[in-house]
């Protein structure tokens, strides 16, 4: 028992010295130009959305909520992106946000996208399976939250 107690110990300090090295080398990698805009505390996902980013794959949404009109949420999707790929999108960046914030209160996602909708112009992104392009949205477009009339 005390071999194995032992053993877990070390695999333990190895994983903070791997996780002490990922962290050290992803401080070095977003001083680069390309990636300067992004957090301190950035995610291999977020690395690779910048990286599509630059080389084209990838487009920035910029979502817009109704109680923060200032603040439009600079979100990034694949050029294929489907209106499920927003959502999930827009719902992996105010998750992220809110850990950074020190805010770790719980949304029920399944409650907002029943209260609101996505908006782009005067047209409801209301088809999960529909492309954004299909919406005629590109890159940088803003795109609004607004909540659903009760019928």
């Amino acid at each position: 028992a005390a071999v194995a107690a032992e053993e877990e110990e070390e695999e333990e300090l190895a994983h903070a010295e791997a996780m002490a090295l990922w962290q050290a080398g992803l401080a070095r990698l977003v001083r680069d130009p390309l990636l300067c805009d992004l957090p301190a505390q950035v995610t291999p996902e977020e690395i690779a959305s910048q990286v599509a980013l630059e080389y084209g794959r990838a487009m920035t949404v910029r979502v817009r909520r109704a109680d923060a009109p200032q603040e439009p949420m600079p979100v990034v999707v694949v050029q294929q992106a489907t209106v499920l790929d927003l959502k999930k999108a827009v719902q992996r960046f105010v998750q992220l946000r809110q850990e950074r914030q020190g805010g770790a209160r719980h949304i029920s996602w399944r409650h907002v996208w029943r209260t609101y909708s996505l908006v782009f112009g005067s047209e409801k992104l209301d088809d999960d399976r529909k492309t954004l392009r299909e919406y005629g949205i590109r890159n940088r477009d803003e795109v609004n939250f607004v909540k659903r009339l009760r019928k």
